[in-house]
């Protein structure tokens, strides 16, 4: 393509020149009879001339071009071309300085030494252009520039001097008022040879240097059609003859261009392109640098770049710098894998490059966290206004691969100057509202300087928690659950606490979070399922009866490769019958149901029951309760609160109950506070139940003192209700 472009500029360029002598040489042709000698003897001498001076010109052109790009290159194309056009330039000086009609030059001119002087010139031209054309290119030292015109010089300088002898050394060439001599012709055709076996060559290895040889091969092909001329003329004065230098000419222009193209105008393209490409490497890099590379949105170097000339640029102006974070992220990641936890910011990145959002600076920031940043901003109700349409903007479900997403974003607000003074510590203070916004029910919150002393606690608490295993700091509290038919305890959920040694008792909606933010629940969670395994199994060798464990998995607990080894290993460990526990997930980490399928089943295999815990408050549609291995459904807290008021929650309730048993599988009620929702459950038909009517999570000790209390209690809820269901009846 670039070739293409290339070759029409030349030819745009120098299709008038190149074209002329074309034009001449029909007429020429078709007449020339009638056209010989019609410009008279002297025009001729004067045409010649003419010529002769473009042709030496051009000749020397050639020379010098190639002596002063040499030591820049070193090619011995380049070198052994300028001196072959060096020999070819001052033969032709002799040549035209002899010509007949011309002033005496030391002796009289004559067509003897004329066209001697032509003939050596144009077979050394072709017959050395051959030579360059069937050579390899390549580099050699700079001291060979004056030997290789010193030979040409020489070579010039021999011809001069046998051509000046007095006596004539070579046969005449041309016969006034006959024409050329067969020896004439013969040298013409040799010439005419060597330059086809040129075009040949350049043809074969056109590949190599497209434009370059082209216009070599153009220039042999005028130089061919000069050759054929001047074995046709009949006087060194006729018209043929002066057609034949024009042709001569155009040829030697060709040649110049090639050599000018190669020399100076393709290094200065390739320069050009060169600086090109480097201008888009630069802007590329700097695109790379300061990009995101996964959304294309800015990054934090950039963000902050930006920020920071805003605030030098317009102190005095009010502007708010927003953090933002996909919430729960995390467990959409793990659940479904990282690369789907790509293409989910991807998303996020995209609805913010929508036009509705064009007039906030939207960055990246590391994980899934966002940054925005307003030029102008008035106060605080204009920046609740902002998180509010973001969350509207947001609110559209995201389609990912086959899956619809809802995506809640948590928002934290720095407003400057009232806040932050500097870039960083808006971009702080933002995110330390952020980490506020996460318990927030709008999801967004201002930066207070309360915060930092929270922030700080939550660094120390954080802290805390790596030692607080070692040290013996978490216990496991026990809930039981009920079957109301019986009164008898079925299962208990184990449930962590801590006990902070300055602190007290801390709640798990603390602590929980830092664990799974940090990766502490990986052993936190093995501890919480031995220790749970090995206080079964005490039990039970105490001769309490035989009663089940339930222990929640976390996300990363879940999708932790070694899951099937670590739970065989708490079993064996601990000496528990694999039938007594109870796993208890949650709805978002069955997303990705081919994974959570394999867990599960390898899980059922060991002998182990699944519960899902929290169930219809998750992202999963109800499929894969027909795909998966479930044992039992936790119907959530949030679903019993206000059943005997709320038609909807008892719909629900009603439909889920449905649902189980047509499945068969077990329901259990989280969350019983009042006999109101016990009736209503009962009534249901839902008599697995857990909750602070019954009992609240409590220590092992307390569990074992109040066992059997605990269930004469649920019994008499058991008789109470049965009792109504017969006065009803």
């Amino acid at each position: 393509m670039e070739w293409q472009e290339t070759k029409n500029e030349f030819w745009k360029a120098n299709r008038g020149g190149m074209m002329l002598p074309l034009l001449f040489l029909i007429p020429i042709v078709m007449f020339q009879d009638p056209l010989f000698d019609v410009f008279g003897e002297q025009n001729y001498v004067a045409l010649h001339l003419i010529f002769e001076i473009f042709i030496i010109a051009s000749s020397f052109t050639i020379a010098i071009q190639a002596w002063m790009i040499f030591p820049h290159i070193l090619s011995n194309h380049r070198l052994w071309l300028g001196a072959l056009f060096f020999s070819v330039g001052l033969l032709e000086t002799f040549h035209a300085v002899t010509y007949t009609g011309m002033p005496f030059f030391l002796m009289e001119s004559s067509p003897y030494k004329a066209t001697w002087f032509y003939m050596v010139s144009r077979l050394m031209q072709a017959g050395g252009l051959l030579l360059i054309v069937v050579s390899a290119e390549k580099q050699i030292n700079s001291q060979y520039r004056w030997i290789a015109y010193f030979l040409a010089f020489i070579h010039a300088a021999v011809w001069v001097t046998v051509l000046f002898y007095p006596a004539k050394l070579l046969p005449e060439l041309v016969v006034e008022g006959e024409g050329t001599t067969a020896l004439k012709n013969s040298l013409q055709y040799a010439a005419i040879a060597l330059q086809l076996f040129c075009v040949l060559i350049l043809i074969k290895t056109f590949k190599t240097a497209k434009t370059r040889n082209c216009m070599m091969a153009i220039a042999s092909i005028y130089l061919i059609i000069s050759d054929s001329l001047f074995t046709s003329y009949k006087s060194v004065n006729d018209l043929i003859n002066c057609i034949g230098h024009l042709f001569q000419l155009t040829g030697f222009y060709c040649l110049l261009r090639a050599l000018y193209y190669t020399s100076v105008e393709e290094p200065f393209r390739l320069l050009e392109e060169a600086r090109k490409r480097l201008k888009k490497s630069e802007e590329s890099l700097y695109y790379i640098a300061h990009h995101d590379e996964l959304t294309k949105l800015p990054n934090m170097r950039y963000f902050t770049e930006k920020l920071a000339r805003s605030l030098k640029r317009e102190p005095e102006k009010s502007k708010a710098v927003f953090v933002l974070e996909i919430d729960r992220f995390h467990t959409i990641s793990e659940s479904l894998g990282h690369s789907f936890g790509d293409l989910v910011l991807q998303s996020v990145a995209a609805r913010f490059r929508e036009d509705s959002f064009k007039e906030l600076f939207v960055g990246k920031m590391r994980g899934e966290k966002f940054a925005v940043f307003l030029n102008f901003m008035e106060g605080e109700e204009e920046a609740a206004a902002i998180c509010r349409y973001i969350h509207s903007r947001m609110k559209e479900p995201f389609q990912v691969q086959h899956l619809q997403l809802n995506i809640t974003l948590n928002i934290g607000i720095s407003l400057y100057p009232e806040r932050g003074k500097n870039e960083n510590e808006l971009l702080r203070q933002a995110q330390v509202a952020m980490c506020e916004a996460r318990g927030e029910v709008n999801r967004y919150t201002m930066y207070r300087s309360s915060m930092d002393q929270q922030f700080l606690d939550r660094l120390v608490l954080e802290h805390d928690l790596h030692k607080a295993i070692d040290k013996g700091e978490l216990y496991l509290n026990y809930q039981p659950q009920f079957d109301l038919r019986t009164g008898r305890i079925l299962s208990l959920e184990a449930l962590i606490r801590w006990k902070h040694p300055e602190k007290g008792w801390i709640s798990p909606g603390q602590f929980i979070p830092i664990a799974e933010e940090t990766g502490l629940i990986i052993p936190i969670g093995e501890w919480v399922l031995k220790t749970a395994c090995r206080q079964l199994k005490c039990w039970h060798d105490r001769g309490f009866p035989p009663f089940a464990i339930a222990v929640n998995l976390s996300a990363r607990q879940f999708f932790q490769q070694n899951l099937i080894d670590i739970v065989k290993e708490s079993l064996k460990e601990t000496g528990l019958p694999p039938r007594f526990l109870e796993l208890e997930i949650t709805e978002s980490m069955t997303m990705n149901v081919s994974y959570a399928a394999g867990v599960l089943t390898d899980l059922k295999r060991i002998g182990i029951r699944i519960a899902v815990d929290d169930f219809g408050t998750g992202y999963s549609s109800l499929c894969y309760l027909k795909d998966l291995p479930i044992d039992c459904l936790k119907i959530d807290r949030s679903f019993i609160q206000q059943v005997q008021t709320n038609n909807h929650d008892a719909a629900l309730i009603s439909m889920i109950m449905s649902i189980t048993e047509h499945l068969q599988i077990e329901a259990i009620a989280e969350g019983i506070e009042r006999v109101e929702q016990l009736r209503f459950l009962w009534k249901h038909h839902c008599y697995h139940v857990q909750g602070y009517l019954f009992s609240p999570p409590i220590p092992p000790e307390e569990l074992e003192e109040t066992f059997y209390e605990l269930e004469e209690r649920a019994i008499s809820y058991c008789e109470r209700l049965t009792d109504e269901c017969i006065t009803n009846k």
